[in-house]
């Protein structure tokens, strides 16, 4: 592995860990050559579904999108990276299950809100209102009303 530092490619291995559910496989490295270290992360590849957009295009899946995208709602909220991933690992997990070869964006973006709407209401708000593209204020208020209600208590 190349020191992301300095580009030596004399790295060493200081530790390994799995995370609990047992799919990626953290290593933290140093460098022979400037003594800085790093993080790699290590998982299995799965061939994730091509994105269809709505111009008819297709796009392979890409994490680092999606992680953006959640990032930029998240933006000054108070949710934490595990949290993040996790949402993150659950929509990939998701598009997996589907077993199909091609997903509309659509689709995406609707796994997107149901996870953000998990992890922050006010995130949820700010992605849902440049996803959705609201024609006019009424939609907007029709989403903070929806969000602000009380979830239904479930019977014990």
């Amino acid at each position: 592995m190349k020191c992301p530092f300095c580009g030596a490619a004399d790295t060493t291995v200081a530790d390994t860990r799995i995370n609990d559910d047992g799919d990626i496989v953290r290593r933290r490295r140093r460098c022979l050559t400037c003594e800085k270290r790093f993080s790699t992360y290590e998982r299995a590849e799965i061939r994730l579904p091509q994105v269809v957009k709505k111009n008819g295009s297709r796009v392979d899946f890409d994490r680092e999108k999606l992680s953006g995208s959640l990032w930029l709602s998240l933006r000054k909220r108070p949710v934490t990276v595990e949290a993040v991933d996790a949402a993150i690992t659950r929509i990939e997990e998701k598009l997996l299950t589907l077993g199909e070869r091609e997903i509309p964006s659509e689709k995406v973006g609707e796994m997107v809100m149901r996870e953000l709407k998990k992890l922050d209401k006010v995130a949820y708000v700010r992605f849902a209102s440049v996803y959705r593209n609201f024609e006019d204020v009424d939609e907007f208020s029709e989403l903070v009303r929806e969000v602000s209600r009380p979830a239904p208590r479930r019977s014990r």
